[in-house]
């Protein structure tokens, strides 16, 4: 079942956890994460060879970060696939910045943002400058950045990022347009 037909369902869950029922991540957890997995699993695929974090662990790293923050409250399903997109999302920049470190100078080459590279492996430094750019996009156009989030950190089509989004699919069509246009300036002028 994709991420749109779970609509009611989540935004149900959702509601009842922030009313305090506490079996709500339970009944949560089962109708998001094959889709969760599933995500992952595609991003991972395409990881270089040996690298340590797999689907299920990046899948259940992202769980733990969003339902063991006691303060954590979603606004509904839209808001709630955001934060597990940022959350994959710093999962994914903490791992790059650790294989960073460990490398010491690794001279990686950069490579502009096209959407050939959705779901694909990134060297290390790509993936930081993007992390600092998607950052610097949140500031000026937050939906922007979580449409990039969703497709580009976690793989979603654009018809699942439109609908996690709540947005139609026209203007997230076009959102992506100019989010694309404007991560694509920044990482030429980081560059220069």
């Amino acid at each position: 079942m994709s991420i749109v037909g779970h609509v009611s369902d989540v935004t149900r869950i959702l509601e009842a956890a922030q009313q305090g029922d506490s079996l709500a991540a339970e009944e949560l957890l089962p109708l998001v994460y094959g889709e969760l997995r599933r995500i992952a699993a595609s991003k991972m695929a395409q990881e270089a060879p040996g690298h340590t974090l797999q689907p299920t662990a990046l899948v259940h790293e992202a769980w733990l970060r969003l339902v063991g923050d006691a303060g954590a409250r979603f606004e509904g399903r839209a808001h709630f696939f955001a934060a597990a997109a940022e959350a994959m999302r710093r999962i994914l920049i903490e791992a790059a910045r650790r294989k960073r470190s460990l490398k010491r100078g690794g001279a990686a080459a950069r490579e502009e943002l096209h959407e050939s590279h959705l779901v694909q492996a990134l060297p290390t430094d790509e993936m930081l400058a993007i992390d600092e750019a998607l950052d610097q996009l949140a500031a000026e156009d937050a939906t922007a950045a979580d449409l990039v989030k969703l497709r580009y950190f976690v793989g979603m089509t654009m018809d699942e990022a439109a609908a996690a989004l709540g947005l139609p699919l026209r203007s997230a069509e076009r959102l992506w347009t100019y989010a694309r246009a404007w991560l694509r300036r920044r990482l030429q002028t980081s560059r220069g």
